[in-house]
């Protein structure tokens, strides 16, 4: 049974229907984001370059009434009337940002310019979905929105962290400039169904380890620590920033603030799996951080917002998700665009 969740009754309250551009719209985020959109009653525009985003998580919306699809990379300019601009436009996980990392700064900083440019030609509202990564491997702890971060501008991650952290200045300086209505979210983990199963992240990583019974791979010690949100909650927290006050850019940020350390992730996947499967260790990727849990204090405050569901909830949905998914995993990998 689906929950009534506050983001999603505020953009129903105000019910003009409105004309929203969601990038990235085909990926693991974008697609519960256009789901929530159109149950919302909105005409939603998802637009995707299938990068990293798939077909069949926007199939079952094909024929829905309000919903259009645009094959299209960011980095090349775009225009049409637009009311709201979500830009979720971007790899977020490390094998796919650092495959081609040039093309995911160009995502990022040019990506940005471009969809700015149609905010203010539009007079549109529009969210940039950022990520905890702008705090880097943090020394502060838990990680508050005025903290400025502790980032490696030349390693392996750079291309994704710093790319993000240009697109806040650009986000901010359109504001100023030009009286652009913004709106930054902050990211931390995320996790659920319509994750890839070649996602590279810990979550999706674990469970996909653990239901075919291969060891599961724990990169250093496994007492680094991360925080996990479920996919709904998030896209709750995106349509309470997107319906906030004009006066009210952010950044903030939204996550989960249960702190978890990725060796107790593991064990909760193997005891929900009910996997035979070892933990083994290899090395700590460079500029893996040690540390990341969100001070929410400002979410709750401002957007009167905070998760509801557990990490034992939502690892045992997004676990039935990937269980489905493993029987027809050929076709997932070799996707087409």
């Amino acid at each position: 049974m689906l929950i009534a969740r506050r983001g999603q009754n505020i953009m129903r309250e105000r019910a003009v229907l409105q004309r929203i551009l969601v990038t990235g719209g085909a990926g693991f985020l974008g697609s519960h984001l256009c789901e929530a959109l159109l149950r919302s009653g909105h005409h939603v525009i998802c637009l995707d370059d299938f990068s990293t985003g798939l077909r069949r998580n926007i199939e079952h919306l094909a024929d829905t009434e309000h919903f259009s699809f645009i094959e299209h990379d960011i980095v090349t300019p775009i225009d049409f009337d637009v009311d709201q601009i979500f830009n979720l436009a971007c790899p977020a996980s490390p094998p796919h940002y650092q495959a081609n990392p040039i093309h995911t700064t160009k995502t990022s900083v040019l990506g940005s310019l471009n969809l700015l440019e149609l905010a203010r030609r539009h007079n549109a509202r529009i969210l940039q979905a950022s990520t905890s990564e702008v705090y880097g491997d943090p020394n502060v702890h838990p990680q508050v929105e005025s903290y400025w971060g502790n980032v490696n501008p030349f390693g392996p991650r750079a291309c994704y962290d710093e790319g993000k952290r240009c697109a806040e200045t650009l986000f901010f300086d359109y504001h100023q400039s030009h009286g652009v209505a913004v709106k930054i979210a902050r990211i931390f983990n995320t996790y659920g169904p319509r994750m890839r199963p070649d996602d590279g992240r810990v979550v999706s990583n674990f469970i996909v380890q653990a239901l075919k019974g291969d060891d599961i791979t724990i990169y250093g010690d496994g007492s680094q620590t991360r925080s996990f949100c479920f996919v709904d909650d998030l896209i709750d927290g995106f349509l309470c920033l997107m319906a906030s006050p004009a006066s009210f850019t952010g950044p903030v940020n939204l996550g989960n603030p249960c702190e978890f350390t990725i060796g107790e992730l593991a064990e909760q996947v193997i005891e929900l799996t009910g996997s035979t499967s070892r933990i083994v260790h290899r090395p700590l990727p460079i500029d893996d951080p040690r540390q990341r849990r969100p001070d929410i204090s400002m979410a709750m405050r401002k957007l009167d917002w905070q998760p509801r569901v557990t990490l034992f909830e939502g690892l045992g949905k997004t676990i039935r998700h990937f269980d489905r998914l493993l029987a027809d995993i050929d076709p997932i990998l070799t996707e087409v665009a």
